[in-house]
């Protein structure tokens, strides 16, 4: 009699994986998590392109490698130092697989960095009377071709490419064909919120079929927040790399400012984007190690000169100052809060029981909390007084949104410290919350203009 076959189980398969990856001297129960996590993502992109459970299980086992290899890999990485390590090729495949993104990302690369100069070849200046038109388009100078890369990384069908272009047809129809006043509230506001609204499209293409799902968008928040960190080193580089060029040529009696200025600079910014996305994709070991240090060492930080803020405010009797730079500083300020507590909420093990550093969290959301209550009153009062302007109108609704937000994500972190709550539950409200953002802000670069009469 044929002994009945056994039905697949993928948590069962990815189980006797795990332990025989444990097996391994150089791998240790958290190197083990990150690399579950990547096997993972990869099963769900493949079940996403129409494999079964057991297809995509095992063409995302092969694609992970031989665990021997793996192994190796792993003792380099820790021997050696996270940023020493390098793509190691252990098989022909995969480093020819290596070198024909490298060749996408570069020809991306240019192209973004080419891009922000196409404009001067029909007449609009690189100086100050261009500038208004350079800085609507900012974001659709490279945007579309981050789009591009994940589109193609992640495999997505050619109807996605269309479905995640149009987006970035409106956003340019919206930035250029208004008659916006040249430095009005309405162009400032475009200016702001279109880059918000069109990065909801680079999530969309960034997760591909995994967008509904918690975990799809949680690997966006932690690209977003890698790749702001790889930014920022690639472009302190830049401007080491940039001085030196000029000091170097003023050397010998060249002045190399116009090329550094007109040049270096925007194309340099543009280009980095795009390599500064590969290298999250690439190399994420080294920057997920570095991100939750950075946000642990933040949070107390924030939260304390919150609270200062507050002390100082209360004290003093002094309300919130309501001009413009000083709303666009106080939204800022909430946006960095709330991206440490989206961080921290995607790095934390869902498991874990409340720690201290989840008691700073609430004291930073609490605070945060209140400051944008404050920030409220200080503009309802001013459109009481003075009436609706497009500024008070838009921040009013920003920090509306933040309100929410904030409210509900002290009321589950106080019940999960508390005991009565999960963790899970704080981070389906965060990643549920997202789109709110984007789709406010593409709220505000369509409709806010014509409002206001485009001033």
């Amino acid at each position: 009699m044929p002994i009945p076959e056994q039905p697949f189980s993928l948590e069962q398969q990815i189980a006797d994986w795990r332990k025989y990856l444990l097996a391994r001297n150089a791998i240790h129960a958290k190197d083990a998590d990150e690399l579950e996590d990547h096997l993972r993502d990869l099963v769900f992109d493949l079940m996403g392109k129409g494999l079964d459970e057991d297809e995509a299980f095992l063409v995302a086992t092969k694609r992970m490698g031989e665990l021997d290899s793996v192994s190796r890999e792993f003792a380099l990485e820790y021997s050696e130092r996270a940023w020493k390590q390098w793509v190691v090729p252990s098989a022909g495949g995969k480093a020819a697989g290596l070198s024909e993104e490298v060749l996408v990302v570069f020809a991306l690369a240019c192209c973004a960095a080419l891009a922000i100069k196409l404009p001067i070849l029909f007449g609009i200046p690189w100086d100050d009377d261009g500038v208004s038109f350079f800085a609507r388009n900012l974001s659709l100078f490279v945007f579309p071709f981050l789009a591009i890369y994940f589109c193609w990384k992640r495999q997505l069908t050619p109807d996605s490419y269309w479905k995640i272009g149009l987006p970035f047809v409106a956003g340019a129809s919206f930035a250029n064909l208004y008659p916006l006043q040249t430095d009005g509230s309405t162009e400032v506001l475009s200016i702001l919120h279109l880059p918000i609204a069109l990065w909801l499209v680079i999530g969309l293409a960034y997760t591909g079929p995994r967008w509904r799902s918690d975990s799809g968008r949680m690997d966006f928040v932690r690209f977003t927040g890698e790749l702001a960190i790889y930014y920022v080193l690639i472009a302190l580089g830049g401007g080491v790399l940039t001085a030196l060029t000029i000091g170097v040529f003023n050397a010998i009696g060249l002045d190399a400012e116009f090329i550094a200025g007109n040049w270096i600079i925007p194309c340099g910014a543009m280009g980095a984007v795009i390599v500064g996305s590969w290298l999250v994709e690439a190399k994420q070991s080294v920057i997920e190690n570095m991100a939750p240090v950075l946000t642990r060492v933040f949070t107390p930080l924030f939260a304390l000169m919150l609270l200062a803020f507050l002390i100082a405010m209360l004290w003093t009797g002094q309300g919130i100052n309501v001009e413009r730079d000083v709303l666009i500083g106080f939204d800022l300020l909430l946006v960095v809060v709330l991206g440490l507590l989206l961080y921290a909420v995607t790095a934390r093990d869902s498991q874990a029981a409340p720690d201290y550093f989840d008691w700073l969290q609430l004291v930073l959301v609490v605070s945060a909390l209140l400051v944008d209550i404050f920030a409220l009153v200080a503009i309802a009062s001013r459109i009481s007084e003075f009436g609706f302007s497009p500024n008070k109108v838009a921040a009013l609704g920003e920090n509306i949104i933040l309100l929410v937000n904030l409210t509900w994500s002290a009321h589950l972190y106080w019940r999960f410290i508390r005991g009565r709550g999960s963790f899970a539950a704080l981070v389906s409200w965060q990643m549920a919350y997202l789109p709110v953002y984007s789709l406010w802000a593409a709220l505000v670069v369509i409709l806010f203009p014509p409002l206001f009469g485009f001033a």
